[in-house]
C-alpha cells in the first residue's frame, strides 16, 4: 500500500460524466441498521448526490436463515427516517431490477453456467476433510495454506470418479496467476500477490450462490461505477476484481470495473471495533432516545471525513456540496457517544421553535403526556414552552421530563421520589408556605410578577439563597429537580394548578 496520491475529480470519475456515477448501498435485512452501515450509506449517498449521479438500494437477502420480511421493512424504514433516499431499488423500481437478490437466482445460475463454459470457473470436488488436511500440511511446511488448486485441471476420468462417489462439487473462480493492483479512493494504490489469492468458492455444493459471486454480478449488471464499503471487506476486493474481469470477458456488464473506496473502521470502547452487539451501535437506540436524523448523520460523517474549516456542525445539503471522497481518512475513527450527543444538541438548537415542537410531540405522546394529535390548547401551551427548553435539551426524549408536568392531569401528577427525598426536606415546608402566601397575592399572573413576589418573600423575607429558596418550589410544581425556568413554568402552569401542587407538596412535607 502506498500513500494516497493527490487526485482530481476526473481521476475519481475515471472518465465518466458526473451524472453517470452509480453507487449502491447493499444491506442485509436482518434488522435495524448498525451505525457503521449507516455511515457507508451516508457516504455513498453524499458521493452520488455530489456528482448528480444515482444511488441504488440493493437488498442482499439470500441468507434465508437470518433475513426476514420484518428486517426488510426495518431497513427501508430506517433509511427513510434518516432521509437517505435512493433512485433505484425496492418500492422505487428501476431499469436494472429486481433489486432483491432472492429474486435474482436465475440470473446467478445463468452467469455461473457461462463462467464454467468459458473456463473462468470450475467444479471443485474436494471434501472439507481433504481441504483441511492439505491446509494443515501446507502450514506445517511453512507454505501458503489457501486452496491449492487441486481440482483446477481434472481429467474427465477424475471428474467421473468423483461423481461416481456421489460427491457434489462447489464452483470456484479461476484466479489469474498475477498480482492484482487497484487504486483505492481512500487508501491509494494497493497490490495483492497471487500466492495470497487462491481460487475461491462462488457456489456451494447445494447450489446456493455466495456473496463473492452475487455482489460483483449485481454490480456489473446494474452498471455500478463506484463502491464504498468497509475496511473489513478490503481483503476480498482483489478476488472480486478478478470476477469483474471474467464477467467482462464473457460479455456481462459494461466491462468497467468499479472504483473502490474502503472506509475506515469505527472503533468503540476500549479501542475495539464497534460491533453490532454494542449498545451504542444500533440505530434503534438513537431513534428511541430522540436523536435528530440530521444530527446523527452529521456526527457519523465526522467518522473519517471533515467538511473543513474546523467545522463540526453542518447540514446535509452542505455535506453534499462539500463531499469529497479524497478527504476521507484511512485511519480508524473512534465513536464518541458524548460528542455524538453534542452534535445532535447543536442541530436541535438550529430548529425553528415550531419545528422543534412538532418533533417532540411523538415522544410526549408515547409517554402518554399528550395525544398523538394535540388539541389547539395543548399545542399553544407546547409552543409557549418550547423556547424555554430547546437550549437545555440534547435529545427529543428529554421533553418528557422537561415538559410533561405542564400537560399531565392533576390526578396523575407525581413527584419523583429521589427529587422529593433530596429537596422536600428540612425547611422546605416553611419555603412552600411562604411561596403559597406570596403567590396568592399576585394579581397579574405573569413571569415578571411571579418572580418579583417570590424573590421578595423567599430571598429578601426569609434570607435564603436562590438554590434553597427555589429548589422546593421547582420540585413542587414540576415533580423534578430539573425543569424549564421556574418563573416561566409557573406562568405556563397557571395560578390554580401551581397553588394546588404547592399545597400538595406542603402536605407531603408536613406528613413526613
Amino acid at each position: 500500500m502506498t500513500d494516497k496520491p493527490a487526485q482530481t475529480d476526473d481521476d475519481v470519475l475515471g472518465g465518466l460524466a458526473p451524472d453517470q456515477v452509480r453507487l449502491r448501498f447493499a444491506p442485509s435485512p436482518t434488522g435495524l441498521l448498525h451505525v457503521g452501515n449507516i455511515r457507508t450509506a451516508l457516504f455513498a449517498w453524499a458521493f452520488a448526490r455530489h456528482f448528480g449521479g444515482k444511488l441504488v438500494l440493493r437488498i442482499e437477502d439470500t441468507d434465508t436463515a437470518r433475513n426476514t420480511p420484518e428486517g426488510m421493512q426495518f431497513t427501508l424504514d430506517s433509511l427513510r427516517w434518516l432521509n437517505i433516499d435512493w433512485d433505484e431499488g425496492p418500492e422505487v423500481g428501476g431499469a436494472y431490477g429486481p433489486y432483491r437478490q432472492s429474486e435474482r437466482m436465475d440470473i446467478y445460475t445463468d452467469v455461473v453456467a457461462k463462467l464454467l463454459a468459458a473456463g473462468k470457473a470450475y467444479h471443485c470436488y474436494c471434501s472439507q476433510e481433504e481441504l483441511d488436511q492439505r491446509r494443515e500440511a501446507a502450514r506445517s511446511a511453512g507454505q501458503h495454506s489457501g486452496y491449492d488448486g487441486h481440482c483446477r485441471a481434472l481429467t474427465p476420468e477424475q471428474v467421473q470418479a468423483y461423481i461416481d462417489e456421489g460427491r457434489r462439487p462447489v464452483v470456484r473462480l479461476r484466479m489469474p496467476d498475477r498480482p492484482i493492483t487497484f487504486d483505492d479512493l481512500v487508501r491509494g494504490e494497493i497490490t495483492f500477490l497471487p500466492e495470497n489469492l487462491g481460487d475461491y468458492v462462488l457456489v456451494r455444493a447445494n447450489g446456493h450462490p455466495l456473496y463473492p459471486l452475487v455482489n460483483p454480478v449485481d454490480d456489473a449488471l446494474m452498471e455500478i461505477t463506484h463502491v464504498l464499503r468497509g475496511e473489513d471487506l478490503l481483503s476480498s476486493t482483489p478476488r472480486q476484481i478478478a470476477l469483474y474481469e471474467a464477467l467482462a470477458e464473457i460479455g456481462i456488464g459494461t466491462g468497467r470495473t468499479p472504483r473502490f473506496g474502503h472506509l475506515p473502521f469505527v472503533m468503540g470502547e476500549g479501542n475495539k471495533k464497534l460491533s453490532k452487539r454494542d449498545p451504542s451501535s444500533s440505530l434503534g437506540e438513537y431513534m428511541e432516545r430522540g436523536f435528530l436524523p440530521e444530527g446523527l448523520l452529521n456526527y457519523l460523517a465526522l467518522l473519517g471525513w471533515s467538511i473543513g474549516d474546523d467545522r463540526d456542525v453542518f447540514t446535509m445539503d452542505e455535506m453534499i456540496k462539500a463531499f469529497d471522497i479524497r478527504r476521507v481518512n484511512a485511519n480508524a475513527a473512534r465513536f464518541d457517544p458524548k460528542k455524538c450527543e453534542a452534535i445532535n444538541a447543536s442541530h436541535m438548537r438550529l430548529l425553528a421553535p415550531a419545528e422543534f415542537a412538532e418533533r417532540v410531540v411523538p415522544y410526549l405522546a408515547k409517554a402518554g403526556v399528550l395525544p398523538a394529535e394535540p388539541t389547539a390548547e395543548q399545542r399553544a401551551l407546547l409552543d409557549a414552552a418550547v423556547p424555554l427548553v430547546q437550549e437545555r435539551m440534547n435529545t427529543l426524549s428529554e421533553s418528557v421530563d422537561m415538559l410533561g408536568f405542564l400537560f399531565v392531569d392533576e390526578s396523575a401528577f407525581s413527584i419523583d421520589p429521589d427529587a422529593g427525598a433530596k429537596v422536600l426536606t428540612g425547611d422546605a415546608g416553611v419555603v412552600l408556605e411562604a411561596t403559597s402566601k406570596a403567590l396568592e397575592e399576585v394579581s397579574e399572573w405573569t413571569t415578571e410578577a411571579i418572580e418579583q413576589a417570590l424573590r421578595a418573600s423567599l430571598i429578601d423575607g426569609l434570607g435564603l439563597k436562590p438554590k434553597n429558596a427555589f429548589g422546593p418550589v421547582r420540585v413542587a410544581i414540576s415533580g423534578r429537580r430539573i425543569s424549564p425556568p421556574l418563573f416561566e413554568s409557573l406562568e405556563l402552569l397557571g395560578r390554580d394548578r401551581s397553588l394546588s401542587r404547592i399545597a400538595s407538596a406542603r402536605a407531603a412535607v408536613a406528613t413526613d
